[in-house]
């Protein structure tokens, strides 16, 4: 039997930069086929639906990118973990407007196997263990409050700092990370104070 002319990852990548380009509204089973220029049996052989192949493509981003950030929460670098957006999103910009300018829920739709199910429910959980962990080391607690200056000083700052640059398809500059340690610095100190 000869090799197959189309791999599972093709579809990914022409889905990641359909996205990129258009949105994930703009990744459809046939813009991804004549991206290609493959059939759409190909397409379904390897993708029951649509849906499928956009909630691969945001897990796969979503994993990406926390590789880092749950690795310097682990070794206590809160600070490095809020930086961890900037350096990533430099190197995965197509990846990080996926992740950044939408809404998980413009991935994530229909009815998905239990493995994909699975997987967003574990990085959800890994997250939210890495905001457990960094409140309590931060903040000497794991209440409301202390989570959300959580998620405000990891996720929200970066984030907030990285989406302009984004949205013009841009690397963000080095100020961007003094913005990021700034603000990092400030709210940890603030809550150490209350």
């Amino acid at each position: 039997m000869g090799h197959a002319l189309f791999e599972h990852d093709d579809f990914l990548v022409a889905a990641r930069e359909l996205a990129a380009e258009r949105g994930p509204a703009g990744v459809t089973v046939g813009s991804v086929t004549e991206r290609l220029k493959a059939p759409k049996g190909s397409f379904y052989y390897r993708f029951a639906s649509r849906d499928l192949l956009l909630g691969e493509l945001w897990l796969a981003a979503v994993l990406s990118f926390q590789q880092g950030f749950i690795a310097a929460i682990g070794a206590g670098d809160g600070l490095a973990a809020a930086l961890h957006m900037p350096a990533w999103v430099r190197l995965h910009i197509d990846d990080a407007r996926l992740l950044l300018l939408y809404s998980r829920h413009d991935f994530v739709q229909g009815e998905w196997p239990a493995r994909l199910k699975k997987g967003v429910a574990d990085q959800a959980r890994r997250f939210e263990a890495c905001l457990e962990r960094f409140a309590f080391d931060a903040f000497g607690g794991g209440g409301a409050d202390e989570l959300r200056l959580a998620q405000f000083v990891l996720a929200d700052a970066p984030g907030a700092a990285v989406r302009p640059h984004l949205q013009r398809r841009e690397a963000p500059p080095p100020l961007v990370d003094d913005l990021i340690r700034i603000t990092y610095r400030a709210v940890v100190s603030m809550g150490k104070r209350e």
